[in-house]
């Protein structure tokens, strides 16, 4: 499946629970990928980027004065995200629709030098659900024992555990509307197979009863 936008280049990825990779893009290249997110889910986004340089033949470290821009879509092509980043950046947004979210990135850089026919790698990790929260911070601020907080993050998962049997529902019955009408439209398409022939058969019958009474066969 592709974009009707050039250069766009989709990668069907499942995080559960978290997904992190590294892709190649050029100066106007954007990639988006997509990603299947229960409702009321948080995804937390961070990616950083190093640009090629030829001269070491290695990336370098960072890469200064280079932005990235961010787009989230929802399920229905909504947008939910879209904002402009550093070379460093970190996004956050949270799923009100099941389904597939698309998330797209590109290089906001005018600076054609920058790339000069180079290539540009960007570090993406994804969190989603539970793995979003930041354990050590939410014990130091709650004054949580390590019991507590091992109590807290298995409640956590129980309830993303919930969500994605509820999606998983979601989809089932989708698939099942899918097929009830996929069918329902074979059973007419039948039916009015059956309606064309028995037409057909009709007036081939009256045609040859005409033409061999004409012929004054019969």
């Amino acid at each position: 499946m592709m974009l009707p936008a050039a250069g766009v280049v989709f990668a069907l990825a499942w995080i559960y629970p978290s997904h992190a990779l590294y892709f190649h893009i050029g100066e106007t290249e954007k990639k988006c990928f997509i990603e299947e997110i229960p409702d009321e889910t948080m995804v937390i986004g961070k990616y950083r980027t190093q640009l090629w340089d030829k001269e070491t033949n290695s990336f370098l470290p960072a890469t200064p004065g280079l932005g990235m821009h961010v787009e989230i879509k929802d399920p229905e092509t909504k947008i939910i995200l879209s904002r402009q980043y550093g070379s460093d950046g970190r996004f956050t947004f949270t799923s009100h629709t099941p389904g597939e979210h698309q998330i797209c990135l590109h290089s906001n850089s005018t600076k054609m030098a920058l790339f000069a026919g180079g290539k540009l790698r960007v570090h993406l990790d994804i969190q989603v659900g539970e793995h979003t929260n930041n354990y050590p911070e939410i014990a130091a601020k709650d004054k949580l024992t390590e019991l507590q907080l091992r109590v807290r993050q298995l409640l956590d998962q129980v309830e993303q555990i919930q969500k994605e049997q509820n999606y998983q529902r979601y989809r089932e019955e989708r698939f099942r509307m899918t097929s009830e009408s996929t069918n329902q439209r074979v059973l007419w398409w039948s039916i009015a197979q059956t309606l064309i022939l028995l037409v057909i058969g009709i007036w081939q019958m009256k045609h040859l009863k005409s033409f061999f009474e004409a012929k004054k066969l019969v």
